[in-house]
């Protein structure tokens, strides 16, 4: 089968050569000519024949819109347009509805996997109609994993369906790195733990904690068992705030996914505004003494002669 396919970085160029690894014919345009097969987005729509298939694999917001508005032009009644990037699920309406008034069709589907898909493959979740989903599944068997289909491919409702469901992927994902997080600092913190990386690789295989998550942490502490010179800093994609803001709007309790959020927040902060005013109120509640920035520094670098903390 043929498929234009629209972004080829980390993730993009692995999905071309896993699809070019079953047969498929890519043609791939990005704007990196090292990478693109074509010069143009209007050199890769002319290489296909039609009715033609065209993966989106770039940047969430506008590069997508501007992506999807572009070949809506280009484009002729009977194409489909597939977005595989991590595109908020309220775009795909408005995508949708752009591409249909020219009789292209659209998919939105979440892709999981990473750079490690190129030979795992990844974890696809689709939304919009049957009959493209129906078109696009041999691109969609060679993209996910081997064995039942069912087990690394859902079809998962209406358009913004797709991308619905990998953000509340991606907001289970935060919590769970948390939890891995939060077990490994009390490990650290233990003076009787002799081998934190150990603990973590004995939990691999038969215990209720195993997953592909855990492998990675395992290979991350193996590298570097004390974790000597990565930042705290945490950024996040958007998913997490979304999975969290869509729990607002619906009033589905949400504590874990929220609070692993907001821990990526307080990571970005040298000094946190939140506990100066606890510092400040505590002194003027309790009479407790508040510490001076440069007292505050001293005692966590566990220096002699600071202020010992108040109860």
């Amino acid at each position: 089968m043929q498929l234009g396919l629209v972004g080829l970085g980390k993730m993009g160029g692995n999905m071309r050569e896993r699809l070019r690894r079953a047969g498929h014919e890519v043609v791939g345009y990005d704007r990196n000519r090292a990478v693109t097969d074509v010069p143009t987005l209007a050199a890769m729509v002319k290489a296909l024949a039609a009715p033609r298939v065209v993966w989106v694999m770039v940047p969430s917001g506008a590069p997508t819109r501007d992506t999807v508005a572009t070949l809506a032009r280009l484009l002729e009644p009977g194409d489909l347009v597939i977005d595989g990037g991590n595109s908020k699920f309220t775009d795909d309406d408005v995508n949708a509805k752009l591409l249909s008034r020219n009789k292209i069709g659209y998919l939105d589907c979440g892709v999981s996997g990473g750079i490690w898909g190129l030979d795992n493959g990844y974890g696809l979740m689709v939304g919009g109609a049957k009959k493209w989903v129906a078109r696009a599944m041999p691109i969609f068997d060679a993209l996910r994993p081997e064995g039942p289909r069912d087990e690394g491919f859902v079809h998962a409702g209406d358009v913004g369906a797709g991308h619905y469901t990998k953000m509340v992927h991606n907001g289970i994902e935060y919590g769970l790195m948390a939890a891995y997080a939060e077990g490994y600092e009390l490990l650290v913190r233990k003076d009787i733990v002799r081998d934190v990386p150990g603990a973590f690789k004995a939990w691999s295989r038969g215990t209720v904690v195993r997953s592909w998550l855990l492998d990675l942490m395992v290979a991350a502490l193996e590298a570097n068992p004390t974790l000597e010179g990565v930042s705290d800093y945490t950024v996040d994609s958007g998913e997490g705030r979304w999975t969290v803001e869509e729990a607002v709007e619906l009033g589905v309790p949400m504590p874990v996914i929220s609070a692993a959020l907001f821990a990526r927040f307080a990571s970005r902060q040298e000094l946190s505004p939140q506990m100066q005013a606890v510092a400040a109120l505590r002194g003027q509640f309790g009479g407790h003494e508040v510490m001076t920035i440069a007292e505050g520094e001293a005692l966590r670098r566990g220096e002699a002669g600071t202020p010992a903390p108040h109860a």
